[in-house]
C-alpha cells in the first residue's frame, strides 16, 4: 500500500479515486451506521426522543471559520464536510481501516458529512504535524479538490501538532478526542450527564488554549489603558491568557462541586435498590445495550443506529423465569481509546457497574473485530474499582447476522457466552435462564405462619425471594422461603405479633 493509500497520481482520475476510496473507507459493513438508517424493534417502546433528537441535526452550509471568541482560541466543532486522517505503526491494513471506519460512523454522529479518508503506515507520528509536512501538503491537495472544511485526525493530537497541521492543510483540524466531546455534548440530558460532559470539555481545552492577536502581552493589572487603577491594582498582573486558565480551573472546581453533591441522591436511589438484585448491561457503543434492556425490561428507552445514543443510565425492573425481582442499568457506551477525560467525569456513573451483581456484556458479533472491542471495554473498566471483579456473562448480539465462524470463536472463550439477538428476541429466554442461575438468591431460610392480613409480606417474599412452598392455613399463610436477612426479620416479627394476639 506504501506510505499513504491512495496517493495522488497526475494521470488518475480524481473522482474515481475518491469513489474508490468512498467505497472502502465508508463502506458500511461492520461499521456503527448501518445502511438504511435505524433498525427498531416492536419492543422498543414510543421512542419520544428519537424525534427530539433528530430535531436537533446539524444543519448543512453552516460557517465553520476560526471564531475569536474573548480573545481565546475557542473552536466551536460546527462539523460539515471533512476528510479523515489516520496512521498506524503496527497490525494490519484491515485493523487501521476498520478504526478509520468507525472514526467516519463518528463524524457521521455528530453531525457531519465525510468525503474522503487516507491512511498513513508510519514507524511513530511525526512529533511537529503528526503526518509529516509531505503528507500534509497531499491531505492539503484532498481537501481543496474535493471542498471540505475541516480534516478529523483519528487520535489524539498535541496542540502544537494541530496548529502545525492547520498551517499546512489551511481548514480546521480537530482529534479523535475533540469529535467524541462533541457528540457528548449533543446528547447529554440529564443534569449530571451535562455538568460531567462540561468538566471533560474543560480538562480538554485547559491545555489548549492560546493568545490571539496581542491579548498575550495585555496585563490585568498596572496601570491599565495609562490610567491607575488604584492602590492594590499595580503590580504585573495576569495575561489574559492566564485570567482565561484561572476562569476554566474556576469553573472545573464548581463542576466537580456540583457532581460530588450529587452523589448522595444517587446512593440514596441505589440503597433502595440493595434490596434487589441489580444486573448493569455495559458494552462497546451501538453494540445493542439499550434494544437488550428495552427487550428484558419493556423500557422504551431511546434506541438510534449511532454511536453514543445514551448517555444518562436508564434503570429498570424485571424478573426472573422464576419470579425473582431484579434491576437493570443501562450505561454509557465505550469506544477505542475513550478519552481518559471523561471516563474521569463518567466516574460516577461507572460506579453502578461496580455496585452491581452481575455484569452482561454486549458484543456486536456482527462487527468485524469483536474480541477488539471487548479488550476496549475492559481497559475502560479497568479504570473503575471493583468493576472487574463482578461476574460477567458475554452476550453475543446480532447473532441472527453475525458469522458462524466468528461465533464459534466468541463460544471458546473461557466466560459464559449467551447468543442472542435484540432484534428478532431470539437467545432472550436462555439469556433469562443465565441471568436467574448467576443472580445471588436469598441466603436467609424461614418457616412462619404469616396472618392473612400480612400479604404484603409474602408478595415481597415473592418479588426478592425465593418461595419453596406456601399453603393457606387456619391461621394464616403457612411460607418456606429463601429471603434477605432484612426481609425475615420483618417476617418473624410479624409472626411473633400474631401469636402474641
Amino acid at each position: 500500500m506504501g506510505e499513504m493509500t491512495e496517493p495522488l497520481l497526475e494521470d488518475e482520475n480524481p473522482q474515481s479515486r475518491a469513489d474508490a476510496v468512498l467505497e472502502r473507507v465508508l463502506s458500511r459493513a461492520g461499521t456503527a451506521v448501518a445502511e438504511g438508517g435505524t433498525r427498531a424493534t416492536d419492543y422498543d417502546g414510543d421512542q419520544l426522543e428519537r424525534e427530539e433528537r433528530a430535531a436537533l441535526r446539524r444543519v448543512g452550509g453552516l460557517s465553520t471559520e476560526l471564531e475569536d471568541v474573548s480573545e481565546v482560541e475557542y473552536r466551536q466543532l460546527r462539523l460539515e464536510k471533512v476528510v479523515l486522517v489516520g496512521i498506524y505503526s503496527h497490525g494490519s491494513t484491515n485493523d487501521a481501516e476498520i478504526s478509520l471506519r468507525e472514526l467516519a460512523a463518528l463524524a457521521e454522529t455528530a453531525g457531519s458529512e465525510v468525503l474522503d479518508g487516507v491512511l498513513q503506515r508510519r514507524p511513530h507520528p511525526d512529533p511537529a504535524t503528526y503526518i509529516g509536512k509531505g503528507k500534509a501538503r497531499e491531505v492539503q491537495e484532498i481537501v481543496a479538490a474535493v471542498g471540505a472544511d475541516t480534516v478529523i485526525v483519528d487520535d489524539d493530537l498535541a496542540p502544537s501538532q494541530r496548529r502545525a497541521l492547520e498551517d499546512v492543510v489551511k481548514v480546521k483540524v480537530i482529534d479523535r478526542t475533540a469529535l467524541i466531546l462533541d457528540i457528548f455534548a449533543q446528547h447529554a440530558k440529564s443534569k449530571e450527564g451535562k455538568a460531567q460532559v462540561e468538566l471533560a470539555q474543560l480538562e480538554y481545552l485547559l491545555p489548549r488554549l492560546r493568545g490571539w492577536g496581542e491579548s498575550m502581552s495585555r496585563q490585568a493589572g498596572g496601570q491599565v489603558g495609562g490610567a491607575a487603577a488604584g492602590m492594590g491594582s499595580r503590580g504585573p498582573g495576569e495575561t489574559k491568557i492566564e485570567l482565561d486558565r484561572r476562569r476554566i480551573r474556576n469553573r472545573m472546581a464548581q463542576l466537580r462541586r456540583q457532581i460530588k453533591e450529587m452523589a448522595p441522591a444517587r446512593a440514596v436511589r441505589r440503597d433502595r435498590r440493595l434490596a434487589v438484585p441489580n444486573v448493569a448491561i455495559v458494552g462497546y457503543t451501538n453494540a445493542g445495550k439499550s434494544s437488550l434492556l428495552n427487550r428484558i425490561t419493556g423500557a422504551g428507552v431511546l434506541v438510534e443506529n449511532s454511536l453514543f445514543a445514551t448517555l444518562d443510565p436508564t434503570v429498570r425492573r424485571s424478573h426472573t423465569p422464576d419470579g425473582r425481582e431484579f434491576t437493570v442499568s443501562d450505561t454509557v457506551g465505550f469506544v477505542r481509546n475513550l478519552p481518559h477525560q471523561l471516563v474521569a467525569a463518567f466516574a460516577s456513573t461507572l460506579e453502578e457497574v461496580a455496585n452491581a451483581d452481575l455484569v452482561l456484556h454486549v458484543v456486536d458479533a456482527s462487527h468485524p473485530d469483536p474480541e477488539g472491542q471487548i479488550r476496549a471495554v475492559r481497559e475502560v473498566l479497568a479504570d473503575v474499582p471493583g468493576a472487574l471483579a463482578v461476574p460477567e456473562v458475554l452476550v453475543l448480539n446480532k447473532s441472527d447476522i453475525a458469522e458462524q465462524d466468528v461465533l464459534m470463536r466468541l463460544r471458546g472463550r473461557t466466560e459464559p457466552t449467551v447468543e442472542v439477538s435484540a432484534l428478532t428476541g431470539a437467545g432472550l429466554d436462555d439469556l433469562l435462564e443465565t441471568v436467574a442461575q448467576r443472580l445471588p438468591r436469598p441466603s436467609e431460610r424461614v418457616e412462619v405462619v404469616l396472618p392473612y392480613t400480612r400479604g404484603d409480606l409474602v408478595a415481597e417474599a415473592h418479588a426478592k425471594g425465593e418461595v419453596l412452598s406456601e399453603k393457606h392455613g387456619n391461621e394464616g399463610y403457612e411460607l418456606v422461603a429463601l429471603v434477605s436477612e432484612a426481609l425475615a426479620g420483618r417476617m418473624l416479627d410479624a409472626e411473633a405479633r400474631a401469636t402474641r394476639d
